[in-house]
């Protein structure tokens, strides 16, 4: 198996489980919180999708999902287009609410083709070119992409943890 394969199985892994969180669930259930501070499926997936498209642009060198193709239009959040989730207050998460699991899914799987359109171009070598010289040491494309990994698999699966809480109510 070669890095790129793996990097694409990696994401294939993610995208399975925020399948799997959205399957199903009304516009409602999407937007359950545990308690008053908690984060909802919606705003999950939204902000892991949100993370990825983001970083993996920027790594890439091309335009985000989110504003080339629409998205932030059609999801008509009240935030600055550049918005990612991160430091989002109780009430921004309130905010993000959807019409249906069919707009998360749909831009999240807009945001996978870029990804794997990507990674399973790299090479070995590619993974050691500096992406973010504001850290100490630089961030590498490759410890960039295992970190959007490890952040897309932490909030899918509480996503997926929130799915089966509501499912039990």
């Amino acid at each position: 198996m070669t890095s790129s394969e793996l990097l694409v199985d990696a994401f294939g892994r993610v995208r399975a489980t925020v399948h799997e969180a959205v399957r199903g669930f009304t516009p409602e259930q999407l937007a359950v919180r545990l308690d008053a501070d908690a984060n909802s499926i919606a705003w999950l997936v939204w902000h892991l999708t949100r993370i990825q498209d983001d970083h993996i642009a920027a790594a890439a060198d091309v335009d985000q999902v989110w504003t080339s193709a629409g998205w932030v239009e059609r999801f008509a959040l009240p935030f600055d287009p550049r918005a990612t989730g991160y430091a989002h207050s109780s009430a921004d998460v309130a905010a993000v609410t959807v019409a249906s699991g069919d707009l998360l899914v749909g831009y999240y799987d807009a945001v996978h083709e870029q990804t794997i359109r990507f990674v399973e171009r790299l090479t070995d070598p590619d993974l050691d070119r500096i992406v973010d010289e504001s850290w100490d040491p630089p961030v590498t494309l490759g410890v960039r992409l295992v970190s959007v990994i490890n952040d897309n698999d932490q909030h899918a699966g509480q996503a997926a943890f929130v799915h089966g809480i509501v499912l039990r109510r």
